[in-house]
């Protein structure tokens, strides 16, 4: 864990998707965040193809009509949901 110098004056930089900060005349860059971008046809994904996203979206709406295809995506569902149990999310973003 990183520690704080009392006073001392932070310059954030970004380069590309990665945010750091630094004490001004250091060149020690910490890494404190991450600009995630978010996907156009699902608020709640971050960071994935735009292209990804449509072919679920694709997929969802054949398996209405399918019965074989809704029930592989019930098995993907419990598979998924099985596998996220174990797993904490990690953070979002590096508490300051």
């Amino acid at each position: 864990m990183g520690t704080l110098t009392p006073g001392a004056t932070l310059v954030y930089e970004r380069v590309g998707d990665t945010v750091y900060s630094r004490e001004v005349g250091s060149i020690a860059r910490t890494v404190v965040g991450y600009n995630y971008t978010r996907d156009p046809l699902d608020h709640r994904n971050y960071m994935s193809n735009p292209n990804e996203s449509q072919l679920w979206h694709d997929i969802n709406r054949a398996a209405l009509g399918n019965e074989e295809l809704q029930k592989a995506l019930e098995r993907v569902k419990i598979i998924y949901y099985l596998s996220k149990k174990d797993q904490p999310d990690p953070p979002m973003w590096h508490p300051v």
